[in-house]
């Protein structure tokens, strides 16, 4: 499999890109809000959904960011625990003054971070290391997977 490089620049690109991020699994420690560079970035454990179910479950390593970022907040998320693993369910994206708005990354347990950006503009990058996943996610238990 290639390593996925995707763009995302209007909310169906979005909707496009948090389908491959569905059940990534994201350290706390990992995250960084750079507003010198109106920048917002993540590294994940993303589940690399599109080998499909009769491949044996795995895991890649991905960066994403967001670029021309306002703000961000966090809901239900502890900056200082560091080691936190959060289990992300979905990016969706609120319009507020065309083009800007909130994008939303939505954990399970009810955590989630609002990046207010001025236009969407983000990026994700599978950066190459694969691992055998434990298994694959199930949504009909909130529990993180954590391999």
């Amino acid at each position: 499999m290639d390593l996925l490089k995707l763009v995302a620049l209007d909310p169906e690109d979005l909707t496009v890109v948090s389908a491959y991020l569905q059940d990534a699994l994201i350290r706390v420690g990992d995250m960084a809000y750079l507003p010198g560079e109106r920048r917002f970035a993540v590294l994940a454990k993303r589940f690399a959904w599109e080998e499909g179910s009769k491949a044996p479950p795995q895991r890649r390593l991905a960066g994403l960011h967001f670029e021309r970022v306002k703000a961000v907040r966090l809901r239900g998320i502890d900056p200082r625990n560091q080691d936190a693993v959060l289990n992300l369910l979905a990016i969706s994206f609120e319009e507020k003054d065309t083009p800007s708005g909130t994008a939303t990354l939505i954990f399970a347990d009810g955590g989630a971070i609002q990046v207010d950006v001025e236009c969407i503009e983000m990026q994700m990058k599978d950066m190459g290391p694969v691992w055998a996943a434990e298994s694959r996610p199930s949504h009909g238990d909130t529990s993180a997977e954590r391999s």
